[in-house]
């Protein structure tokens, strides 16, 4: 009852592509979740489901989205995304900072483990709402990032837990993993504590997927630095870093950007940790198309520096640094139809005025001089006679304001106008375990863990100050599946 081939800590993304894909061995696979069903899931059930991935023309979209219709294809122009695009962009953003053997494997592996996954139920579609713009009648993706799972998020669990349920893979919830099974000779299962009682469960083989150290509050101050206990949790309140720890105390070697995570702009009066009902619509993403302020009523980032999927991801680390740890994002008629669904969720902080006298009056702990200040210099800073395209970047920028705006710069002149205060959500830590190209966790003495495998979150090396958009659950999914067939594969063999 208590023995096993493969025992997959965590239920998220990463560990159920590991459990399936150690599944194909024909071994014995349990997963172990420490949350209740219901809160299952990790990070990935908090996600908007977005998942980046190399396509050389509709062909290769097709082979993971057999639902795309004629008529989508023919309105839509999708454009590429290569190998070399996707190479290039993790090493821009992490500034060349990413392992690129690691970095191989997931550009590599991206679309074969897609495919992969719509053979376990799992089912995609283009992201037309949040990563499309409709030009002269026709639909025009930007950014790279094409695809998401149906459902988002919950619905990537949900088809994962039920392709493991199909398979015979149990799974445990109210399972916590507190220590692993180990000795001289590698890893032998795990110490849990199930609903309020400490047992053993034995296995072969050992697959840590539990997430960052993100909802760890001690974590996080000691290891991203002052001011980030009072940042919000975007997502579970389980991932508390006890993968990483466990790898540590049986001799793994810490790796990657410890000092570093996902951050986004969140809604400033959310909740501390992430709420599965309103999903990812605290985050607030469509600052390029407007200008973000501080308390002193200051503007303080180039909001149109990149696309959104090159930014969001550390800007909201520059939030958390501003005074009060909060910004306002303000907007006015003319890109109101631009701002992305989660902008009108019930739950949102926002103010609407008809003039910017007014506006100023209702941005809470903002200085309205100043505000009123910086409006009037914007303004007057826009470079009006460059054409505005939000699919491109447009080079239309600023003149002569001490913080530059590179793209999509409009003046605020058509009321009614929109604010949104924002704080730091921060997603997931980029600091984690070393591993082999084969998953196999890295000692100290660098040398494998014999027995023991890594991936998602917990994982270092791939993602240093920031990430594209799309890359975590791409990155839990391949690396999942590798970590789980060499987890397979070494059960098989014992």
């Amino acid at each position: 009852m208590n023995a096993y081939d493969v025992v997959v800590v965590g239920a998220g993304n990463a560990a159920m592509c590991a459990a399936l894909a150690a599944r194909e061995h024909g071994v014995k696979v349990a997963v172990l979740e420490w949350a209740a069903f219901g809160d299952h899931g990790g990070n990935s059930t908090f996600t908007a489901g977005a998942i980046r991935t190399v396509y050389n023309g509709v062909d290769d979209l097709r082979a993971i989205m057999p639902d795309l219709t004629e008529s989508e294809i023919a309105n839509t122009d999708f454009g590429v995304y290569t190998e070399d695009m996707f190479f290039d962009d993790m090493a821009r953003v992490t500034q060349n900072r990413t392992n690129p053997d690691m970095a191989e494997l997931l550009v590599k592996g991206s679309h074969p483990t897609l495919k992969w996954m719509t053979t376990k139920g799992v089912r995609f579609a283009p992201i037309y709402g949040r990563q499309a713009f409709k030009i002269d009648g026709k639909f025009k993706f930007w950014g790279g990032l094409t695809v998401e799972a149906v459902g988002g998020g919950p619905g990537l669990i949900e088809a994962l837990h039920k392709a493991a349920g199909r398979e015979g893979i149990d799974i445990m919830y109210e399972t916590r993993a507190i220590t692993l099974l180990a000795d001289d000779k590698g890893v032998h299962g795990v110490r849990v504590v199930q609903k309020g009682e400490t047992k053993e469960i034995r296995a072969k083989a050992v697959v840590l997927a539990a997430g960052g150290f993100q909802a760890n509050v001690e974590w996080r101050t000691r290891y991203l630095g002052p001011s980030w206990d009072l940042a919000k949790v975007r997502g579970s309140r389980f991932n508390m870093g006890d993968g990483i720890r466990m790898a540590m105390e049986v001799g793994a070697r810490p790796g990657g950007n410890w000092s570093g995570c996902h951050a986004v702009g969140w809604d400033r009066n959310a909740p501390e940790y992430g709420d599965l009902a309103v999903g990812d619509g605290f985050q607030k993403h469509s600052y390029p198309f407007g200008i973000m302020v501080n308390a002193d009523g200051e503007r303080f980032v180039d909001e149109g520096a990149d696309f959104r999927n090159y930014t969001y991801a550390k800007y909201g680390r520059v939030i958390l640094n501003q005074p009060g740890q909060f910004a306002w994002q303000i907007f006015d008629q003319k890109v109101a139809h631009l701002l992305r669904d989660e902008y009108r969720i019930r739950q949102v902080t926002k103010a609407q005025a008809d003039t910017l006298e007014e506006l100023a009056t209702k941005l809470e702990d903002v200085n309205p001089e100043a505000f009123l200040k910086t409006v009037k210099e914007w303004n007057a800073a826009v470079m009006q006679d460059v054409p505005f395209n939000p699919n491109v970047k447009d080079g239309r920028s600023t003149r002569g304001l001490k913080v530059v705006k590179s793209n999509w710069a409009n003046t605020l002149d058509k009321p009614p106008y929109l604010a949104f205060a924002v704080t730091c959500g921060v997603t997931f830590t980029f600091g984690g375990v070393r591993i082999t190209t084969d998953g196999e966790v890295i000692s100290v003495d660098d040398a494998p863990i014999p027995g023991l495998y890594a991936a998602g979150e917990m994982v270092g090396g791939l993602f240093y100050f920031n990430y594209p958009g799309g890359t975590g659950l791409c990155a839990g999914a391949v690396f999942g599946k590798i970590a789980g067939a060499s987890a397979g594969g070494y059960a098989k063999a014992k």
